[in-house]
């Protein structure tokens, strides 16, 4: 598994989705699923955190386009 810091939000995502995929089948062994659960709620949170920079960026942007300081 690659370092979560290094992926992009929608190479996250895609892993994120497939985890919730995998864990909603209920196949796996409980260790294995304890492992993905751990996994997926990491990848929500730095998800979350990309998202919430992005809006603050969105929001600091003035009406000519150009990044405003706060």
């Amino acid at each position: 598994m690659n370092d979560i810091n290094e992926l992009s939000f929608e190479t996250a995502y895609a892993e994120l989705e497939r985890i919730i995929s995998q864990l909603d089948e209920g196949s796996l062994p409980l260790d294995e699923s304890v492992s993905l659960f751990e996994r997926g709620r990491k990848l929500a949170e730095y998800c979350q955190a990309l998202l919430d920079k992005a809006e603050l960026r969105v929001s600091q942007l003035g009406d000519d386009g150009q990044l405003n300081a706060l």
